[in-house]
């Protein structure tokens, strides 16, 4: 619960400025720990169920059946495809057994995009 009171508070803040998720840059401290527990929460994203994520430390004991998330950018020059990649793979990939995190609703938008900026860095 404390991770999704992390996300409520980042987005409240960046609101308050006017800025939303997507459009920071780069992520505060807070919303990089906001999105890490969404990356680490079973019941969120779960990203580690699938994905090697080797420049993450506390990332261990990786699933292996997704790509490893390294070089997002070099890999996604236009950030909205890896955006809608994860709000519904099967959209581009139909035999993608990755979860349609946006369609099926298992994250909020703003988790989406707070997700894409940070494995973005990565």
């Amino acid at each position: 619960m404390a991770g999704a009171r992390r996300l409520a508070l980042c987005c409240a803040a960046a609101a308050s400025i006017g800025v939303t998720a997507p459009a920071l840059a780069t992520l505060n401290t807070a919303a990089r720990e906001a999105a890490r527990d969404i990356l680490f929460d079973r019941a969120k994203g779960n990203c580690l169920a699938c994905h090697h994520l080797p420049t993450l430390v506390g990332a261990e004991q990786p699933g292996n059946s997704g790509p490893p998330l390294i070089a997002m950018q070099a890999r996604f020059p236009d950030k909205r495809v890896l955006r809608a990649k994860i709000w519904d793979a099967t959209a581009s990939t139909p035999d993608s057994f990755m979860p349609p995190f946006g369609r099926h609703q298992i994250l909020t938008e703003d988790e989406i995009d707070l997700v894409v900026e940070f494995i973005y860095g990565l």
